[in-house]
C-alpha cells in the first residue's frame, strides 16, 4: 500500500481549502480562455471528457467544511491510528483525448459539453462481449430483437461515459448492469410487453436478484429458481454477480439502494398511467429524481477501479451532486426521446408533455421550456460539484467528481449521436 499523503493540521484547513478552491477556479478560467468561447454557466468540475466553461472573476467564496466533512478530513484518531488516512496518492491522469466528431444534432439551446469520441477499439470489444453475454449467458432477447439491441450502441455509450476505466473488464461491469436495467424497463414497463398492472410484484421479485432473499430451507429453492424466470431477472442476477465480485461491500450496497430508488420511481409513473393522470410539473420532476440514471454515475468509482469511501459518498453535498447529475441527464433523455415516445402507442409522460398539459402551452413552447429546466439543473450540478471539489480536496473525491462529470457529458453525447433511436422535433 502506498504511504498516505500527510494531512494538513486542522488549524490550517480553512486556509488550505480556500487556496485549493481559488486554484480550481483559476485553472478553469485559464482553460476556458485557451479553448475560446464556451456556453456560459457556473464553474464546472474539470472532466476528462470536456473543458470547463469561462469563469468570471472574482472567484466566489469557497464554502467552509461542515462538521462531518471536517471530521473526515481529519481522519481517524486514537492509539495506533496515526498512519491511517482517507487520502491516497493522486491517480495518474491520462492524456487528453482527441476532440469529438459528433454525428447527430444537439438539441438547440441545450447547455452541454461536447465529449471526445469513445475509443473505437474498446467500443468494439465491449460490444462483442456484451452481445455474447446477452445471447449465451442470460438469453436476454429473442432473435427478432437483435437489430434493436445493436441499435442501442451500448458499447459506445459505456466507453464514452467511463473514460477512466482501467480495463475492458471494468467497463463490462457497467455495461451488463445497463443492459439489464434496459431489459427490465422494456419488458416490465415499456414497449416489449410492459404494463403498469402488477408492476410492483414484478419489480419486487426482480429486486431480490440484487438484494438476496434470506428465508427458510423449505422456500429458498423456489426463490432461487425464480431468478431465472424471465430475461430481466436472468440479466439482473448475472450482472450483479459480476459487480459484487469486483466491488466492495459498501459499493454493492450503494448500488442496491439506488436501484430501489429507481424501482420506486417506476411505480409512481405506473400508478399515474393506470389512472391516466398527468402529474403537476413539480410532481413529475420529483418522480424523475427516482426514475432516472442515478445508478449509473453512482458506480463510477467501481468502474474506475477505486473506491470513494462510504462516509464520503454519503455526505449530503455529494448526494446532492449525484442527484443533480441524475436529474439533468434524465431530462436529456426526455428531450431526445420526445418524438420516439410520441410515435409509440398510448401516452408517454415526459417533461415536455407534462408542461404542455399542466401549463397550457403549445408543444413547442413546452419543449423549449423543458430545455430551460435542463439547463438550470446542469448549472446547479456544476455549481454544487465545484463547491464540493473546493471544500474537500481529497484525491478520491476529486476523481469521483470528474468521473460523474464525464458520465454526464458521455450520456449527452450518446443521446445526440444515436440517430437509430432518436430524432429531434421540427421546432426550429
Amino acid at each position: 500500500m502506498p504511504p498516505p499523503e500527510p494531512t494538513p493540521p486542522q488549524s490550517s484547513l480553512p486556509e488550505a481549502v480556500s487556496r485549493f478552491g481559488a486554484q480550481v477556479l483559476a485553472d478553469a478560467a485559464a482553460r476556458a480562455r485557451d479553448i475560446g468561447a464556451v456556453t456560459g454557466g457556473p464553474p464546472r468540475v474539470p472532466s476528462q471528457a470536456a473543458e470547463a466553461p469561462t469563469v468570471e472573476p472574482p472567484a466566489p467564496e469557497v464554502p467552509s467544511a461542515g462538521a462531518d466533512l471536517g471530521r473526515l478530513l481529519r481522519g481517524p484518531s486514537g492509539l495506533g491510528t496515526a498512519g491511517l488516512r482517507l487520502t491516497a496518492r493522486p491517480e495518474p491522469t491520462p492524456a487528453d483525448p482527441a476532440p469529438s466528431t459528433a454525428k447527430g444534432r444537439p438539441v438547440p439551446g441545450l447547455y452541454h459539453h461536447p465529449a471526445p469520441d469513445p475509443d473505437p477499439v474498446r467500443v468494439a470489444e465491449v460490444s462483442r462481449r456484451i452481445k455474447s453475454w446477452a445471447m449465451d449467458e442470460v438469453d436476454l432477447y429473442p432473435d427478432d430483437w437483435e437489430e434493436q439491441f445493436d441499435g442501442f450502441s451500448v458499447g459506445s455509450y459505456m466507453v464514452g461515459c467511463h473514460p477512466d476505466a482501467p480495463t475492458v473488464d471494468h467497463l463490462m461491469l457497467a455495461t451488463r448492469l445497463m443492459m439489464a436495467e434496459n431489459a427490465l424497463d422494456d419488458c416490465y414497463c415499456e414497449d416489449h410487453g410492459g404494463s403498469p398492472v402488477g408492476l410492483g410484484s414484478r419489480l419486487l421479485l426482480a429486486h431480490t436478484t440484487l438484494d438476496p432473499l434470506y428465508t427458510t430451507r423449505e422456500y429458498q429453492p423456489q426463490w432461487a429458481e425464480s431468478l431465472y424466470a424471465d430475461a430481466p431477472r436472468r440479466a439482473y442476477r448475472s450482472a450483479m454477480e459480476y459487480f459484487v465480485q469486483a466491488s466492495s461491500a459498501s459499493q454493492a450496497d450503494r448500488y442496491r439502494h439506488d436501484m430501489a430508488r429507481l424501482h420506486m420511481g417506476y411505480l409512481a409513473e405506473a400508478a399515474w398511467s393506470e389512472h391516466d393522470h398527468v402529474p403537476e410539473v413539480w410532481e413529475y420532476l420529483a418522480m424523475r429524481q427516482f426514475n432516472n440514471f442515478r445508478p449509473c454515475p453512482t458506480i463510477t468509482d467501481t468502474v474506475g477501479g477505486y473506491e470513494l469511501p462510504a462516509d464520503l459518498h454519503a455526505l449530503p453535498d455529494m448526494q446532492k451532486v449525484i442527484a443533480l447529475a441524475g436529474n439533468a441527464t434524465t431530462i436529456v433523455n426526455d428531450l431526445y426521446s420526445y418524438t420516439k415516445e410520441l410515435d409509440a402507442p398510448g401516452r408517454h409522460l415526459n417533461l415536455p408533455v407534462v408542461i404542455a398539459e399542466r401549463e397550457d402551452l403549445s408543444d413547442k413552447e413546452a419543449y423549449l421550456k423543458s430545455v430551460e429546466v435542463h439547463n438550470e439543473l446542469m448549472h446547479a450540478f456544476e455549481t454544487e460539484a465545484a463547491a464540493l471539489a473546493a471544500a474537500c480536496p481529497l484525491p478520491n473525491v476529486q476523481r469521483f467528481l470528474r468521473g460523474v462529470a464525464a458520465w454526464v457529458d458521455g450520456n449527452h453525447q450518446w443521446h445526440q449521436n444515436n440517430t437509430y433511436r432518436y430524432s429531434l422535433p421540427d421546432f426550429w
